[in-house]
C-alpha cells in the first residue's frame, strides 16, 4: 500500500489511514504496551469536560479517543480526514456524531465548541500553524486546547534508545499485524521529525493561543500541550 511522504498531502494521508483502519486501535495497544490507555485519560483529565459542554476530538480516527468525553456527559464531535477510519469508528459507536474534516479548514463555525482536542494527529497535518488557527476559530473565547502527541525523551541515554526502537522495531511490528509496514516507517519518520516541546509550545502562541503550558508523560515519549483561547 502506499505510504505518505513527510510532505504530508491530505489525500495521502487519508487514503494511508484508510488502508490500516480495521486494526489501527489493536497496533496502538501493542506498540505502545498498553500506554496508549494511560495517554487517553490523561487527556480526559486535562479537558475535564462537564456535562453539556460540546468538545471537538480531531483526528479521532474510530473514535476510541472521543469515548471517554461522551461518558463524561459531553457532547463530542469525532472528526477525522480518513473515511476508512470515519467507517470504522461508525460501525462500531453508530451513536457518536462523526464528522469528515480537514483540520485545516474545519466543516464548523465560529466559536462552537468549548473545547478542542486532537492526540497522535497534528504532527499528520500539512500546515501546523494553520491548523492550530483553525481550532482557535472555532473554539469560543475563553476555550481551550489539549494537544496530545509524540514529543522528545528528555533523557538522552533513553532518547537514543527510543529513536531505535521507533526507526526499526514499530515499522515491522506494526506492519507484521496490518500487513502495511510501509505507513507505520512514515509514522516513524514523523515522530523523529515533530518538533519538541517547547518547539510546539512557540507554534501554539504564533497560532494565537495563550496561557501554554506542556506536561511530559512517559518521559517525554508523548507531551501534553494545553492552551486557552483568549477570552
Amino acid at each position: 500500500m502506499p505510504r505518505a511522504s513527510l510532505e504530508k498531502k491530505p489525500a495521502e494521508v487519508a487514503s494511508m489511514f484508510d488502508g490500516i483502519a480495521e486494526r489501527y486501535d489493536l497496533v496502538n495497544d501493542l506498540v505502545s504496551l498498553g500506554q496508549d490507555r494511560r495517554w487517553r485519560r490523561l487527556v480526559r483529565e486535562a479537558v475535564a469536560a462537564m456535562p453539556g459542554e460540546k468538545v471537538l476530538d480531531l483526528a479521532a480516527g474510530t473514535g476510541t479517543s472521543s469515548e471517554p468525553f461522551a461518558e463524561d456527559g459531553a457532547i463530542v464531535v469525532p472528526s477525522d480526514i480518513s473515511l476508512g477510519m470515519l467507517r470504522v469508528g461508525k460501525e462500531r459507536r453508530p451513536d457518536l456524531p462523526f464528522v469528515a474534516g480537514d483540520a485545516t479548514a474545519l466543516p464548523f463555525a465560529d466559536g462552537a465548541f468549548d473545547a478542542v482536542t486532537i492526540s497522535f494527529g497534528l504532527r499528520n497535518v500539512v500546515d501546523t500553524e494553520g491548523a492550530l488557527r483553525e481550532m482557535l476559530r472555532v473554539v469560543r473565547p475563553g476555550g481551550r486546547i489539549v494537544v496530545c502527541e509524540f514529543s522528545t525523551p528528555t533523557w538522552g541515554p533513553f532518547r537514543t534508545l527510543y529513536m531505535e526502537y521507533l526507526m526499526r522495531a514499530l515499522p515491522v511490528v506494526a506492519g507484521a499485524v496490518t500487513g502495511d509496514k510501509g505507513s507505520y516507517e512514515y509514522l516513524a519518520e514523523s515522530i523523529r521529525s515533530w518538533p519538541d516541546q517547547p518547539g510546539l509550545a512557540h507554534l501554539m502562541l504564533d497560532a494565537g493561543w495563550e496561557h501554554v503550558a506542556y506536561r511530559n508523560v512517559t518521559g517525554g515519549i508523548v507531551a501534553l500541550h494545553r492552551a486557552s483561547r483568549p477570552a
